[in-house]
C-alpha cells in the first residue's frame, strides 16, 4: 500500500527513526512522497533514493558518527577555539563531511539535484534567519530566483540539518546577498502540515514519525538557571507550532517515539546505543500499529 511520511528532527536520535522505517517496511506500505526536518530530512533523502531501512542503518552503524564534527583548524586550543568559532563562524563545525557523505549516497542512486526525483516526492524544511521565514525545499526556491529542479538534494539537507550554534549555517548566495539558513526545526521541527489542504480529499494516507512523547505526555521543563531557561526556550520554539498542529488533527497518524538518554548531538554513539534506538523505533511502531486503521 502506497503512503505519505513525515519524519521530525531528533539529531543522532534519528536512528529510531529507521526502525520504525524497517517495521513500517514489515508491514507492506510504500512511501510515495516524503517530507523531513533536520534528521528526518536525512531519512527522508534515503527513501526518496530508494534505500531501505536495512541498508540506511547498515551504513550509519558501520561510520564513525563523530566524521561529521569537521571543526575548523586554528592556531589556538579547542576550549578557546570554539567560542572564536561561534562568535565568528557562527558554528562548531563546518558541516562538510555531513553534506558530502550524502551527496554521495545520493549519487550512487543517481540523484543529485531535485530534478531527478518525481515532482513533490521529497521536501525538507529550513530556517531562513535572514529573512524571518520558514522555508520548504525545493518549493520556495523560486523567491530566491533559483530554478528549483536545479537545486542540491544535499546542500538542502544540509541546510535543513543546521543545528544552531553547533554546525556552521547554510549561505544562500542570491545576486550578491548571503542568506543564512539554520535548522529547519527551529520553525517546524515535524512539518505535517505539508500533506494537509484544506478541503481537498488527501490521496493517500499519510504517516508521521516523530521523536518524543505524544502531545499528551510531554514533560515540564525544569527551568532552575538561565541555561536551563534557554534550552527550554529553544525547545519550546521548535516544538510548540508542530505540537498544536497534530494535536487537533493528526495524532492517531503519528508514530511516537521517545528517545530518553541520548542527546540530539550525542556524535560518540556506541554500537550498543545504535541498535538500541533502532529497537526503539521498532517497538514503538510495533505498538502504533496495533490500532493503526488508517
Amino acid at each position: 500500500m502506497d503512503i505519505d511520511g513525515v519524519f521530525s528532527g531528533g539529531g543522532v536520535r534519528g536512528l529510531a527513526i529507521i526502525g520504525a522505517l524497517n517495521e513500517i517496511e514489515q508491514k507492506g506500505f510504500r512511501f510515495t512522497r516524503v517530507a523531513g526536518t533536520s534528521a528526518g530530512s536525512i531519512v527522508a533523502a534515503l527513501v526518496a533514493a530508494g534505500y531501505t531501512s536495512n541498508e540506511i542503518f547498515q551504513q550509519l552503524d558501520e561510520m564513525d558518527l563523530t566524521k561529521f564534527l569537521d571543526i575548523r583548524k586554528t592556531l589556538f586550543p579547542f576550549p578557546f577555539a570554539s567560542w572564536l568559532l561561534v562568535y565568528w563562524r557562527l558554528g562548531l563545525y563546518r558541516g562538510k563531511e555531513l553534506e558530502k557523505w550524502i551527496a554521495q549516497k545520493l549519487a550512487a542512486r543517481g540523484i543529485r539535484t531535485f530534478s531527478d526525483l518525481p515532482p513533490q516526492s521529497l521536501r525538507v524544511i529550513a530556517s531562513d534567519l535572514t529573512n524571518g521565514r520558514l522555508v520548504v525545499l525545493p518549493d520556495d526556491l523560486d523567491k530566491y530566483g533559483i530554478l528549483p529542479g536545479s537545486f542540491p538534494v544535499a546542500k538542502a539537507i544540509r541546510m535543513s540539518c543546521g543545528i544552531p550554534y553547533f554546525f556552521e549555517p547554510a549561505k544562500l548566495r542570491v545576486a550578491g546577498k548571503a542568506n543564512i539558513l539554520v535548522d529547519g526545526g527551529v520553525l517546524s521541527n515535524f512539518p505535517m502540515w505539508l500533506f494537509d489542504q484544506e478541503n481537498i480529499k488527501m490521496t493517500r494516507p499519510v504517516l508521521g514519525i516523530k521523536l518524543s512523547y505524544s502531545e499528551t505526555d510531554h514533560k515540564p521543563h525544569k527551568i532552575n538557571n538561565a541555561f536551563q531557561m534557554f534550552a527550554a526556550l529553544f525547545e519550546t520554539m521548535k516544538d510548540a507550532h508542530d505540537t498544536r498542529y497534530i494535536s487537533r488533527k493528526h495524532a492517531k497518524n503519528i508514530i511516537f517515539i521517545p528517545t530518553e538518554g541520548v542527546v540530539s548531538t550525542e556524535f560518540i554513539l556506541t554500537d550498543e546505543k545504535k541498535h538500541a534506538l533502532f529497537e526503539e523505533g521498532k517497538k514503538y511502531a510495533k505498538q502504533f500499529f496495533r490500532t493503526w486503521g488508517y
